[in-house]
Parts: structure tokens; sequence; C-alpha cells
């Protein structure tokens, strides 16, 4: 890779990163075919970008973003691979999901919404993490069961009251 090709590699790189709040790293390496084949086309399904990358392209690209990646380049050891996706729990279940057939990918780290994950024992933890639309609808639940109670009471109380009025017409 000439010097002007690494260039642009770690611009388009920079770009990826500064369109994202959710990154994964992670170590595809060992995957037969059939296996990353497999595993693009659910990331795919995701809506997840799944690209190999060079350590140093990556390292190089997280340094010029404007986001605070802490520690997050030193686990750009070995092969690396990068999830980018727009939901924060996706690319943890896919690689969960994976993780039942094989040992790979492993996780070895990733950058959520600000927050820095390292290690594949974070796993469990990133896959479980509610997505923005969970978290809405939870919300959105929470603030009408308080208005559902008050028009299930007065909806008692409007029949009791045409009981009522029934009882004295008859």
């Amino acid at each position: 890779m000439t010097r002007e090709e690494k260039s642009i590699a770690i611009e388009d790189l920079t770009a990826q990163l500064a369109g994202t709040n959710i990154i994964y790293v992670s170590d595809i390496s060992g995957l037969n075919a059939e296996a990353t084949s497999s595993l693009r086309r659910a990331c795919f399904k995701a809506g997840i970008t799944l690209e190999v990358v060079k350590n140093t392209l990556l390292a190089k690209a997280m340094e010029a973003s404007d986001n605070d990646y802490g520690d997050l380049p030193s686990v750009l050891t070995g092969s690396s691979a990068i999830f980018i996706s727009d939901v924060a729990n996706a690319p943890g279940k896919i690689i969960k999901d994976f993780r039942k057939k094989s040992d790979k990918p492993v996780l070895k780290g990733a950058y959520i919404n600000a927050e820095v994950y390292i290690g594949d024992d974070q796993l469990n933890a990133l896959a479980t993490i509610k997505s923005k639309e969970e978290l809405i609808g939870e919300i959105i639940g929470l603030l009408q069961s308080p208005a559902q109670r008050v028009i299930s009471a007065l909806q008692n109380q409007f029949a009791k009251g045409e009981e009522a009025t029934e009882e004295v017409d008859a």
C-alpha cells in the first residue's frame, strides 16, 4: 500500500467513525469461508457494516476522530474487523449468536455512545444493552400506565353512575 493509499484509507475510516457512535472491534480470523459469508450476511440483514481493517490505519483514524476512544486502540493487535451499527446491541447479539457454533468472532472492544468496553468478557453486557427504540417503548409504556388507570377508574365510576340511574328509573 502506498503512502497515498494509506492516507485515503485513513480518511475513509475517519469518516466512517465520525458517522456513528457504535463500533465493535472483533477478531474474525480463523473463520472459514462459509462462516465468514454467513457472518457477513447476518450483518447485512441487521444493517451492520462489517469491514476487515488494518490495525495501524484504524488506530490513526481513531486518533484523527473527534471521539475519544480511550483505550480502544490498545486492543488493535492481530487480525481486526469492525462492526459499525446504528443499534447498540445488534453487533453484540450477532457475535453472541455466532459464538454458539464456534469460538469466533472474539470481541476485542467496543465504543458505544462515548463509552469504551474492552475485552471479550463484555459481550454479554453489550448484547443485552437496550436499543433506543426499546427504551422509548418502555418510557411510553410507563407514561401511559397512570393515564390508563385514571381512564379505567373514570369508566368504572361512569358505569356505576349509569347503573344507579337505571335502578332509580325502574
